[in-house]
């Protein structure tokens, strides 16, 4: 089966719902898989073309496509939109994907999850809001024959090129680093010598450390916390500034005590208005 007739089978499950959080909540409940598990499956899709192997690989790795997503939200364009190409991306590395090579799927899906997002990107420049200017348009178009040489431009350099474009010298090196951003081989060629090069899959296997794992953890926290966000927003003014002022200051608890003197209430009240939103902020997270 192709990438294309994978994608229209299981056309569900790769393309994000309107509702991202809903999405990413899904998803979340997929357990990662263990390298045993992850290297039968990947043995069966090699030597018998398994498409169900194909996709509990693809379904039980999409939590990672949105992490590496979010990493490119600042480009202008939606996260669903992001996490749809990322998918395809891990797609074409479940089918390139050699378990021999000791190296687990997620460490070897980055390169192609990344380049799929990449190519998304450049496809819909026009939509990127870093270049909303005329001066900006002509940075992005210019700044390969404005540098003197291929090295990475130094200080002096970015405020010339800055000030002859009329932009900052932030943008300069921004737009400088999305530029020259590319993506490497997986390996090596087999006539490169040059030791000054390397490839992913001479560091990337590392056992010491699941990214699975990690980016599961990742992912939960960062649900979590715009739970909590749209938690706080539900509850009224007065609950919310208690909760803030009780759990959320970095620099100090206040005490029911000092909060019944603020609103002019005994501290059992204010302790109960506390336990009914932290209540209702429960009830919001584990929703």
């Amino acid at each position: 089966m192709t990438t294309n007739a994978l994608i229209a089978t299981h056309k569900n499950w790769l393309t994000p719902s309107t509702d991202i959080d809903q999405y990413i909540a899904k998803i979340r409940q997929i357990p990662a898989l263990d390298a045993e598990e992850e290297r039968k499956l990947a043995i069966a899709l090699q030597e018998t073309n398994d498409i169900n192997a194909a996709q509990t690989l693809i379904v039980h790795h999409l939590k990672f496509v949105v992490h590496i997503a979010r990493g490119f939200t600042g480009y202008g364009l939606p996260l669903g939109d992001l996490i749809q190409e990322g998918n395809v991306g891990l797609m074409k590395a479940v089918k390139r994907f050699e378990p021999q090579r000791g190296v687990r799927l997620v460490s070897f899906a980055v390169h192609w999850i990344k380049s799929e997002i990449h190519e998304y990107i450049i496809r819909n420049w026009r939509m990127v809001k870093i270049a909303t200017t005329k001066a900006q348009r002509k940075l992005f178009f210019n700044l390969r024959s404005m540098k003197k040489s291929l090295n990475w431009l130094n200080e002096a350099e970015a405020k010339a090129i800055a000030d002859e474009l009329n932009v900052s010298t932030k943008d300069v090196f921004e737009m400088e680093s999305r530029i020259h951003g590319q993506d490497i081989a997986f390996e090596l060629n087999d006539d490169d010598e040059d030791n000054d090069h390397f490839s992913p899959s001479q560091w990337l296997a590392d056992d010491s450390i699941d990214p699975a794992e990690h980016t599961e953890h990742a992912e939960h926290e960062n649900l979590m916390q715009r739970k909590l966000a749209k938690g706080l927003q539900a509850l009224d003014p007065r609950s919310r500034a208690i909760v803030q002022a009780r759990w959320l200051n970095e620099d100090s608890k206040a005490t029911l005590q000092t909060l019944a003197s603020e609103y002019n209430v005994s501290a059992e009240r204010i302790r109960q208005i506390e336990q009914q939103a932290m209540h209702q902020l429960r009830a919001h997270i584990e929703a």
